[in-house]
């Protein structure tokens, strides 16, 4: 039998009786390799989930809820332990995962669900053989087996599951099927705690196919496919591409944009950043993404702004590579610019506004005294209130620059960014990345980003982070330690 036909015949299986793949003998590699089951009570996905998979698989009827009856889910599960059959080679397993992964572009939600169920629950380590390796590794622990036990106890840890995600990958297209899934699984994964182990097992492969070493890094110019540029559209998550003018001005002769690809997804950008070229560092995104702005003269920049940075796969959550990319850009550009001395960021602060909302009371009983009384004359109230000054920064681009409520957010951007943390972290996003590459908080920028999506993150406001190349570890280290760093500028506004 070739594997064409057991392609056909095995993913049939999974079909209601009767019903047959159209042309057994030339399914699609591209598209779905047949229909998906249609029940007659359509169920209900989402509704609570009484019964584990092991309760399913050996019942006779589906409950309500349960998008695959039971005799399906086996046939399921059949078809996903046959790729792993460890008697069949690597190209086979790929194969028969191929025929799975045609069965899933067609299937429903609910329908999908119930494989990701399987794959987490099925294909678990044996727990007996786990217990007894641990036992060897622990009475083996100061003793010349000591190694050879900690082997067998690595292996017995190892799921299943861990090579159904290999198998799934040697397919053309495996890799971005793995992907997508993985970006469906992640908004369920609060609500659903048995999809974990499914999930950490992903990430756990993904951080080593996607480890920066197997990464090309590449220049995205006005002369790539347009292909490449479209997505580069629809990927840009910092400050929204309006038109194609526009995306021509962050990509012509006097800019660079950079990203990360992968061997397999060639066309796909993991991660980009954009940059422009000043003589100082930029204290507004306005003139960078003004379309009719003259172009830099590149003899005389000697400073890289990167103000956007864009994860575009939602897949690879938890796999961090922003930094080497930055890394390897600023390797590339002092070698293409070397006037260039200052590598800093022109960023969002994407959580500030949410943050001084919760937080405006706490932050004005920091403030002096004799600041607080200045904040109630300009508003005619005394004594001001949190809700009062809140009210004042909605008009925040009419604030003059001697204005106490002005000075007053700048003081508690400058908390937020400088001394606001969660968890060992940095609370913002954005510093978190850029922090725990080893920048420090270097300038606030008033009025950095009047546009109405940066009024809402953060009346406005934007900030420098500033990548001295010479003190990145010591940034690190202290960052470490609980400290923020900060440049004086920042400190001074501390209350």
């Amino acid at each position: 039998m070739n594997t064409t036909t057991w392609i056909s015949r095995s993913v049939s299986r999974l079909l209601p009786e009767g019903k047959k793949i159209a042309n057994p003998k030339e399914p699609s590699v591209s598209g779905p390799l047949f229909a998906i089951e249609k029940e007659s009570s359509e169920p209900v996905f989402g509704a609570p989930v009484t019964r584990s998979t092991r309760e399913r698989l050996a019942a006779t009827l589906r409950q309500k809820e349960e998008a695959l009856s039971p005799r399906v889910l086996r046939r399921t599960l059949e078809e996903l332990k046959a790729i792993v059959d460890p008697r069949v080679s690597e190209v086979e397993g790929g194969r028969r995962a191929q025929g799975v992964a045609g069965w899933y572009a067609q299937a429903t939600v609910a329908q999908r669900h119930d494989m990701w169920l399987l794959m987490s629950e099925q294909f678990v380590a044996d727990g007996e053989k786990m217990k007894q390796a641990q036992a060897q590794f622990a009475a083996a622990v100061g003793t010349p087996d000591e190694a050879a036990a900690e082997v067998i106890y690595r292996r017995a840890t190892v799921s299943p599951r861990r090579r159904l995600l290999q198998r799934f990958s040697v397919f053309p297209g495996g890799i971005r099927f793995l992907v997508d899934l993985r970006a469906e699984i992640l908004p369920y994964l609060k609500g659903e705690k048995r999809l974990q182990a499914l999930d950490v097992e992903m990430e756990y492969m993904f951080s080593t196919w996607f480890d920066v070493g197997f990464l090309d890094l590449r220049r995205i110019s006005w002369d790539s496919p347009a292909s490449l540029i479209e997505k580069l559209i629809r990927y840009e998550a910092v400050h929204d591409i309006k038109s194609w003018a526009d995306v021509k001005n962050r990509l012509d002769s006097d800019r660079r944009c950079y990203g990360f690809f992968h061997p397999r997804l060639p066309d796909e950008p993991l991660i980009f950043v954009e940059v422009a070229f000043t003589e100082r560092i930029a204290d507004s995104i306005t003139p960078l993404l003004d379309e009719a702005g003259a172009p830099a003269d590149l003899t005389r920049a000697t400073t890289a702004i990167f103000y956007s940075i864009s994860n575009t796969q939602a897949g690879l959550k938890g796999v961090s590579f922003g930094d080497s990319l930055i890394k390897r850009v600023v390797e590339t550009l002092c070698t293409e610019f070397p006037r260039l001395r200052t590598f800093a960021t022109l960023s969002p602060i994407p959580g500030l506004r949410p943050w001084l909302t919760k937080n405006a009371a706490r932050l004005l009983e920091l403030t002096p005294e004799k600041e607080r009384a200045e904040l109630g004359r300009v508003l005619n109230v005394q004594p001001a209130t949190a809700e009062h000054i809140l009210a004042a920064a909605d008009k925040v681009l009419s604030l003059d620059a001697k204005s106490p409520v002005r000075h007053w957010l700048q003081q508690c951007a400058a908390m937020y960014l400088g001394r606001e943390m969660l968890d060992g972290k940095p609370v913002d996003a954005v510093a978190r990345f850029h922090l725990g590459n080893g920048a420090r908080v270097e300038r606030l920028n008033w009025a950095g980003d009047p546009s109405p999506k940066g009024l809402k993150q953060s009346y406005g406001l934007m900030v420098n982070y500033l990548y001295d190349l010479k003190r990145l570890d010591r940034h690190r280290a202290m960052l470490a330690r609980g400290k923020i760093p900060v440049a004086s500028a920042i400190d001074a506004l501390f209350f």
